[in-house]
């Protein structure tokens, strides 16, 4: 099995910078894991949405697409699980 390419698009990756140091790299360790398996144990594919999965890392959400046929999995979306869904 090959593994994914993993990207963020640019408020993914303002999000992200914008944490704490220790959630970040919590956040990182999770996210690189999705390059090995894009659907992990836990993840939950989100309503409304193609192809898109999120995944909980303590009291945040990532959430992403997959795009199977490219190899690729796109962060959209970084956030706490209070305001993840709010602008939905």
């Amino acid at each position: 099995m090959s593994r994914y390419l993993v990207e963020f698009t640019a408020s993914a990756a303002r999000e992200i910078r914008k944490l704490d140091p220790q959630i970040r790299r919590r956040l990182l360790d999770a996210i690189e894991a999705l390059a090995d398996e894009a659907r992990p144990h836990g993840a939950m594919k989100l309503v409304g949405y193609d192809d898109a999965w999120r995944v909980r890392v303590g009291d945040h959400r990532v959430l992403y697409e997959v795009v199977d046929d490219a190899v690729l999995v796109t962060v959209f979306k970084i956030e706490h699980r209070r305001a993840v869904y709010e602008d939905r």
